[in-house]
């Protein structure tokens, strides 16, 4: 039997959120799938998540800026919607023009036949939707740069959707894994957040407070994944057989058909509702090992409203712990 294995791909160094679309050189462009309708999620409780954050849209002349257009290696530049694009040529071996928006920005791939006429044609063709990724990419920087932490007393952290502030306190250190989270503070006036007391010294330096952190945050994702596996096994009616944490930087989970899970800790960081996106996504592989249409429909069957999750791990930053 030919063993299989399907992913779920997840932000990650130089492939952050990488996105192509490519055209045949004269030929019919395709058209654009329609999205999924919108569909009320399945219930959560409202005291373990919060939503995920909506990000509202920026408009294009103030969410681009022009210096920021020009990707590191440009060799070449192209006027588009009166912005001025410094992208990467990369002349390949391929039947058709791929345009891939990256973290640094626009890079084209084309066949060596195309000549630049052609290509710059193209260029302006899917000029809007270059410009939109160029705004997106943007954004998500940003976002990623808001979401540095300085680890020490006071530092915050998503769990689950929320903040959690952490608290160095010695006397926590019995505590199992060191550390544990204090969820009657939040009752207190004034204090809106979690917090995460570590069973470190005031003075402990920021990497043992992270991997503190770090450790405790992989234990509560094992936890919590296991949950939700068992729960969304059953309703899918498939049988997973191990689960293992993953630290990919490329993906957020794997299933194989032999029933093993695998799924990036990271996850941990986001609300539930997204948590168990990931979990339905991977173990809808143990029935269709694809990403057609029918798998589709069967990550739908346990959560019509997957659109909103799937969109939240493209969206949402995550703290760094490098």
């Amino acid at each position: 039997m030919t063993r299989r294995r399907a992913s779920l791909v997840h932000p990650g160094q130089r492939s952050l959120f990488e996105e192509e679309v490519a055209l045949e050189p004269g030929a019919a462009r395709p058209a654009v799938p329609p999205t999924v309708a919108d569909a009320p999620a399945l219930p959560v409780p409202a005291a373990v998540v919060a939503p995920p954050p909506v990000h509202e849209a920026e408009p294009l002349d103030r969410a681009l800026s022009p210096v920021e257009l020009r990707h590191p290696q440009a060799d070449r530049e192209i006027g588009l919607e009166g912005h001025h694009v410094g992208y990467v040529l990369r002349r390949v071996r391929r039947k058709s023009i791929g345009f891939i928006v990256g973290p640094e920005g626009l890079v084209v791939h084309a066949p060596r036949w195309v000549g630049l006429r052609e290509i710059e044609a193209g260029l302006r063709e899917k000029g809007p939707w270059i410009l939109k990724k160029l705004g997106e990419q943007q954004a998500r920087a940003r976002r990623r740069l808001a979401a540095q932490v300085a680890w020490g007393d006071g530092a915050a952290c998503p769990f689950l959707g929320e903040t959690v502030i952490v608290v160095l306190d010695p006397r926590a250190a019995s505590a199992p894994g060191g550390a544990t989270l204090d969820a009657t503070a939040r009752a207190l006036p004034g204090v809106a957040h979690l917090l995460l007391r570590v069973g470190l010294a005031h003075d402990a330096r920021p990497e043992q407070v992270r991997d503190a952190v770090q450790g405790w945050l992989q234990r509560q994702a094992r936890r919590i994944f296991e949950e939700r596996c068992r729960l969304y096994a059953e309703r899918l009616g498939v049988r997973w057989t191990r689960l293992t944490l993953s630290s990919a930087q490329t993906r957020w989970g794997s299933a194989h058909a032999s029933g093993a899970i695998r799924l990036n800790w990271r996850l941990v960081h986001f609300a539930l509702a997204t948590i168990d996106y990931v979990v339905a996504h991977e173990l809808a592989h143990l029935r269709e090992m694809n990403h057609g249409p029918r798998f589709w429909d069967v990550v739908r069957s346990v959560l019509p409203d997957y659109e909103r999750a799937r969109r939240a791990l493209k969206d949402d930053a995550l703290p760094a712990f490098e």
